[in-house]
C-alpha cells in the first residue's frame, strides 16, 4: 500500500464505533450487527491461535481479517477463524500479506497484535492512527521509547488498548496483590522474582529462506539479519515457542517474556502502575543469568533470582510472606490466603476474563485492567533490567521523565529502525 493512501485513510477510523443497546434493536436474546465488535488479527502464529479461541468466546466478537508474512500460518488461521465465526454468524475471513491493508478496512473495529515483540510498536501506533482499538500481546514494547510512543498514540487517538498480561484477570494474582496492598504482611522488605535469563545477541547462522515466508517483512523495522528456522519455525514445528524471543532486536529473553507477567504482579502489588523503580543494579558476574535487582523510592528491593519455583514471585514482609505463581498461592502464616478483604480495605480492579474485560472496555470507552500505561510501565521495568545486564552498570532511573543518569543506558532506551518504518510518526 502506498504511504499517501495510508495517511489519507488515517482519519477514516478516528471516531469510535458505536454499540447500540440490544433492547433498541431486538429482544434480550438478539445480538444485532451493531453489537458486534469486528476484529482483525495481525501476526497469526502459535499465540494467536490460542487468542482466537479465548476472544471468540466473547459473544460480541467476530473476525473479519488476518495478516501474516507466513502464507502457511495465514491460511491455517483464516480457516480456523472462519470456522469460529460459523458458531456465531457465517462470515468469511480475508487474509492479507501486509498488515496495513487490513488496517485500511473501515469495517474493522479492533485488532489483535500477536506478532513478535519487535513489531509491536509500529503495529500499535499504526492501528491507533487508523482508529482501531487494540489487544497487544505482552511485553507491550521492545524498548522503553517504543512503549511510551504506544501510550501517546493510544491516548491521542482515544483508543482502548488491553495488554496481554492476563494474570491480572486471574483471581490468585489479584488476591495476592490485594493482601499486599492492604498491609496483610506488613511493610514489604524484599521481593524475589524467578524468571529466566536476560536477552542475548543472536549468533545463529543464516539459512535458505523458505518460499512461504517473506523474511524481509518478518524482520520489518529491526536491523536485518539472515533467516534461521529457530527464529521463525515452520508451521509443522509448532510444539515449541519460536526462538526470536531470546535475541536482541527481536525479543528480550525471558526477562521480558516471563518478566512481563511476573514483574507486572510486583508493579500491581506495590501500586506502581503509573510509575516504576528509581534504580537498577547489575550482578557482579558479567556472565550471570540472574542477580540483577531494582529498588523503588520507598526502599523496597526486587531481585531477579531463582528463589524457588520457576516463574513465581515471593513477597517478604515484616509480618509474613506471600508466594504466587500460576500453580499456587501460599502464605506465612498459612491461613492468610483464605483472608477476605474487610469493608475498609481497598480492592483492586476486578476482571475475571481478560478478553471480555477488553470487549467491555471498548463498549464503555473505558480503560481495561491492563491498560496501555500499565503495559508500558511493566515493559519498561523488564527492558531496564536487560539494559543493566548488557551494560554491567548500576544506574538510576527517573520514572517520571523516563531517563537514566547513565549516557550509555539512555542510548538503549530506543533502537535504530530500518527505512521506511518509524514508530514515532503519529
Amino acid at each position: 500500500m502506498k504511504r499517501k493512501a495510508f495517511i489519507k485513510n488515517m482519519a477514516l477510523g478516528t471516531a469510535a464505533f458505536t454499540v447500540l443497546p440490544r433492547h433498541v434493536l431486538g429482544g434480550k436474546g438478539f445480538l444485532a450487527p451493531s453489537d458486534r465488535i469486528t476484529l482483525g488479527y495481525i501476526g497469526v502464529g502459535k499465540q494467536a491461535m490460542s487468542l482466537l479461541g479465548d476472544i471468540n468466546r466473547c459473544p460480541e466478537t467476530l473476525v473479519l481479517a488476518a495478516s501474516d508474512v507466513d502464507t502457511k500460518r495465514l491460511a491455517r488461521f483464516v480457516e480456523r477463524a472462519t470456522g469460529a465465526n460459523a458458531e456465531k454468524v457465517a462470515t468469511s475471513v480475508t487474509g492479507y500479506a501486509q498488515y496495513r491493508e487490513l488496517l485500511e478496512r473501515k469495517d474493522i473495529d479492533a485488532v489483535v497484535v500477536a506478532a513478535p515483540d519487535h513489531w509491536h510498536a509500529q503495529m500499535c501506533v499504526d492501528a491507533a492512527k487508523m482508529g482501531k482499538d487494540i489487544y497487544c500481546e505482552k511485553p507491550l514494547a521492545l524498548t522503553i521509547a517504543e512503549g511510551r510512543a504506544i501510550v501517546d498514540a493510544v491516548r491521542k487517538y482515544k483508543r482502548v488498548l488491553q495488554t496481554g498480561s492476563m494474570q491480572r484477570s486471574w483471581k490468585p494474582f489479584r488476591q495476592a496483590c490485594e493482601l499486599i496492598t492492604n498491609g496483610y504482611i506488613g511493610d514489604i522488605k524484599e521481593i524475589n522474582v524467578s524468571v529466566g535469563g536476560p536477552v542475548r545477541q543472536c549468533d545463529l547462522p543464516s539459512q535458505l529462506i523458505p518460499d512461504y515466508l517473506d523474511w524481509n517483512a518478518w524482520i520489518g523495522p529491526s536491523l536485518y539479519r539472515g533467516y534461521h528456522p529457530f527464529l521463525a519455525p515452520p508451521i509443522e514445528n509448532d510444539k515449541d515457542w519460536a526462538g526470536w524471543r531470546n535475541y536482541r532486536n527481536f525479543g528480550g529473553g525471558y526477562v521480558t517474556d516471563w518478566g512481563a507477567h511476573m514483574f507486572d504482579i510486583v508493579q500491581w502489588a506495590l501500586g506502581m502502575d503509573e510509575s516504576g523503580p528509581v534504580s537498577f543494579r547489575a550482578p557482579q558476574d558479567p556472565l550471570a543469568q540472574e542477580g540483577a535487582s531494582f529498588q523503588y523510592a520507598n526502599g523496597v528491593t526486587v531481585y531477579h533470582r531463582q528463589w524457588g519455583p520457576g516463574n513465581a514471585v515471593q513477597f517478604i514482609g515484616t509480618e509474613g510472606t506471600i508466594e504466587v505463581s500460576r500453580e499456587f498461592l501460599r502464605s506465612t502464616p498459612t491461613a492468610l490466603v483464605a483472608q477476605t478483604l474487610k469493608p475498609t480495605d481497598k480492592p483492586l480492579y476486578q476482571s475475571d476474563n481478560h478478553y471480555q474485560d477488553w470487549v467491555d472496555a471498548m463498549k464503555k470507552r473505558s480503560r481495561p485492567v491492563a491498560d496501555v500505561e500499565i503495559g508500558h510501565r511493566t515493559a519498561s521495568v523488564c527492558n531496564a533490567v536487560n539494559i543493566v545486564y548488557e551494560l554491567q552498570a548500576d544506574v538510576k532511573w527517573d520514572p517520571k521523565n523516563e531517563v537514566f543518569d547513565h549516557a550509555s543506558a539512555n542510548l538503549l532506551i530506543s533502537r535504530p529502525y530500518r527505512t521506511p518504518w518509524n514508530f514515532s510518526d503519529f
